[in-house]
C-alpha cells in the first residue's frame, strides 16, 4: 500500500515555489515609470523669426508661414506659434494673408490651428477692393487649400459687409460660404472718373 501523503507533498511544496516565482517576476518587472519627459508636454525646441515654404510641383511657393516665435513639443510632435502669418498664393499672383495671435500646427504641419483674434486677408485687385473676414479661430490646411470655423465670423469689403456663423473656404475654387445666420450689407462702390 502506497502512502499518498508523502507523494503529495513534493508536489505541494513545488506548486507553493511557481506561485512565489510568479510573484516575484511580477513585482520585478513592475519597475518606476520613466521620468524622461516623453509623456509629459514639455518644449524640447524653440525657434524665433522662422519662415517655413511649401512649393508647388512647378517649384511655385504655395504658402508661407512665418512667426516671430515657436515651440515645439515631441510628445505630440505639435508646434506652438505666436503671432503667426499664413500667407497662401494663387496662380494668378492674389494672395491670402492668414494672421492671429495664437497658433498650434499638427506634426506634419497638414493642419494649423489659429485662435484669438484671426482675420484672414484678400489684398485688393484693380476690379475689387480688399476683403477682410475677423473670426475667434479658424483651422487651415494649407496643402489641400482650405479653411474653416464654426464661430461668428464678420466679412467686410469697402462700406459693404456680412457676418453669419460658420464658414468654409475653398482657396482652390476661389470660394467663401457662410454656413448659417447670414446677414449683411452690399453698397455698390463707386465707379473711378
Amino acid at each position: 500500500m502506497k502512502h499518498w501523503h508523502s507523494q503529495l507533498l513534493p508536489v505541494i511544496f513545488l506548486a507553493i515555489l511557481a506561485a512565489l516565482s510568479f510573484w516575484l517576476q511580477s513585482t520585478v518587472d513592475h519597475s518606476e515609470p520613466r521620468n524622461d519627459g516623453k509623456f509629459r508636454h514639455d518644449p524640447d525646441a524653440t525657434a524665433e523669426n522662422f519662415t517655413v515654404r511649401r512649393f508647388d510641383e512647378k517649384g511655385q511657393v504655395k504658402y508661407r508661414l512665418t512667426a516671430p516665435y515657436l515651440v515645439h513639443f515631441p510628445d505630440d510632435d505639435t508646434s506652438e506659434l505666436k503671432s503667426p502669418v499664413l500667407t497662401s498664393y494663387r496662380d494668378e499672383g492674389s494672395k491670402i494673408v492668414v494672421t492671429g495671435d495664437n497658433a498650434k500646427v499638427t506634426a506634419k504641419g497638414e493642419t494649423i490651428y489659429l485662435w484669438d483674434n484671426v482675420s484672414v486677408t484678400r489684398a485688393a485687385t484693380a476690379d475689387r477692393q480688399e476683403l477682410v473676414a475677423r473670426m475667434p479661430d479658424l483651422t487651415a490646411q494649407p496643402d489641400a487649400g482650405i479653411a474653416f470655423t464654426g464661430s461668428p465670423v464678420e466679412i467686410t469689403q469697402g462700406q459693404s459687409w456680412v457676418k453669419g456663423v460658420g464658414m468654409h473656404i475653398d482657396n482652390n475654387t476661389s470660394t467663401l460660404v457662410l454656413q448659417s445666420q447670414v446677414r449683411g450689407q452690399f453698397i455698390r462702390p463707386r465707379a473711378a472718373p
